[in-house]
């Protein structure tokens, strides 16, 4: 049975509408939630990674906390990655060929584990090649979001940076039970060399930027450069001394720099608790249904309400669920007669789900505050002060762990890291008013300095109760 062009318009309209929340079709927008896709099926080494330095490396909570630190330079390293792509072509493309050449780096930076990799410094160095390639790939599609959200009307704030990250949450979701289950089968340097393979999608995509070349005077190319780089050095000075950008910033900064109890948790799961790499698998693919059940709810029901309001409700509410996770360290959970199982599984689906809820605006406040020229440059330079304060949250954690004598085996004080890093996450509280309030009229004037200024006020702050701002 054929299908009238009329069917097949009303097919596409419902596609635009349902799956790609409004955002019109193109072969570059499949490259863009490929790229996001993917950076999603990577997680399928990550238990294997964590059970590498565990089991074969024979790392403490203390230094796996630590490494996870290092690890993460790269990602504070985005702004240079987005100020060399804005302003440094390559054969005359600002995005195709940085593309490329992130997947190949991601695809040697796995074979190495999969191969010679067997000391903790080589560890790092591989792991850190793997950051940096999945950090270059996000600085370019990023970019091309941010061009694209600043063309979004108010009504469909925010609809891309949703759909983007739900193309991650469901390459996480695609690879996270197996990320346990091959545990069970394969070697974690098995696991590492299947996922070498992943990085070679994004160099096939990235043909599909839609990108026109640089023509430049080869006898003036140098100059051009420098010109455009020195343009852009400026435009980015301008934009990052506005009360407007970096107050917001410095409240994300404090609210994801607390300390993390991730790396203890994960040998008390393992070592304490015996849970098995199927079952944490399985764990991985509670989270990201979470994950995607979050940024529904957000894109659904909570683009409307006021920023302060979201940030102040989600705060109080992660900390007292995350309270929770002290009926497991204590085993209270088995007085209570709850599995340890059956616990943990419903721990994480609640609290994923609010951390994605409160993460969805931190995106479309960046995406909204770029300016165009230097949108890589900026939306990374936001970005990044988020992993460096990830990089704080990590060593703090690691710091405690060493102070309350938390190892492989000994967890009899992991109650109190468990308490210290949930009340930690109530500091940002008192700098709620650093986020535009539902009132917020603009805070930026226009001068003979900073031109550009107006573009960097968002919509989405010039609006009424529909106000969000926005990694």
């Amino acid at each position: 049975m054929l299908i009238s062009d009329s069917g097949w318009s009303k097919i596409k309209d419902s596609v635009k509408e349902k799956l790609l929340f409004g955002n019109e079709p193109s072969a570059e927008l499949i490259a863009i939630l490929t790229v996001y896709f993917v950076q999603g099926i990577l997680g399928l080494a990550r238990l294997a990674v964590s059970f590498f330095l565990k089991d074969e490396l024979l790392l403490s909570p203390a230094q796996v906390s630590a490494l996870f630190g290092i690890v993460a330079l790269p990602w504070m390293m985005k702004p240079l990655f987005g100020f060399i792509s804005d302003g440094l072509p390559i054969f005359g493309y600002h995005r195709r060929p940085y593309l490329i050449l992130s997947g190949i780096l991601g695809v040697v930076s796995w074979v190495l584990l999969a191969t010679i990799v067997s000391t903790p410094i080589a560890a790092t160095i591989a792991i850190s090649l793997s950051s940096l390639s999945v950090a270059g790939s996000d600085v370019i599609v990023d970019s091309l979001v941010v061009e694209r959200a600043r063309k979004e009307s108010q009504a469909n704030a925010g609809s891309l940076q949703s759909l983007c990250w739900g193309a991650s949450s469901l390459g996480g979701l695609i690879t996270a039970y197996f990320s346990g289950l091959l545990l069970e089968h394969f070697t974690t340097r098995s696991i590492f060399a299947i996922t070498a393979t992943f990085p070679l999608i994004v160099c096939g995509v990235a043909w599909l930027i839609a990108e026109k070349p640089v023509i430049v005077d080869s006898s003036k190319s140098n100059k051009s450069n420098f010109i455009g780089m020195k343009t852009q050095l400026g435009q980015l000075r301008q934009a990052i001394t506005q009360k407007a950008i970096w107050l917001p910033t410095a409240f994300i900064f404090i609210w994801q720099a607390t300390p993390s109890a991730d790396s203890a948790f994960f040998f008390f799961t393992t070592n304490e608790l015996h849970f098995q790499p199927e079952f944490l698998g399985r764990l991985r693919l509670v989270t990201s249904v979470a994950s995607l059940l979050g940024i529904w709810l957000f894109q659904r029901f909570l683009r409307s309400v006021p920023f302060r309001v979201m940030f102040a409700w989600s705060i109080v509410l992660s900390a007292t669920l995350g309270m929770t996770m002290l009926l497991l360290v204590t085993h209270a959970n088995r007085t209570l007669g709850i599995d340890d199982h059956w616990f943990s599984l419903g721990d994480s689906l609640v609290l994923t789900v609010m951390g994605q809820i409160a993460y969805m605006p931190v995106l479309v406040l960046a995406a909204r505050l770029c300016p165009s020229g230097v949108e890589a440059t900026l939306f990374a330079v936001l970005m990044s002060m988020l992993n460096v304060a990830g990089l704080f949250s990590y060593e703090l954690g690691a710091g405690l762990m060493h102070l309350l004598g938390i190892t492989e085996s000994n967890f009899d004080r992991l109650w109190i890291l468990v308490l210290i890093t949930n009340l930690s996450t109530l500091l940002p509280l008192p700098f709620i008013k650093w986020l535009p309030g539902a009132d917020f009229q603009g805070g930026i004037e226009e001068d003979e300095e900073n031109p550009f200024v107006p573009d960097l006020v968002p919509e989405l702050m010039l609006k009424e109760p529909e106000s969000e701002l926005v990694e």
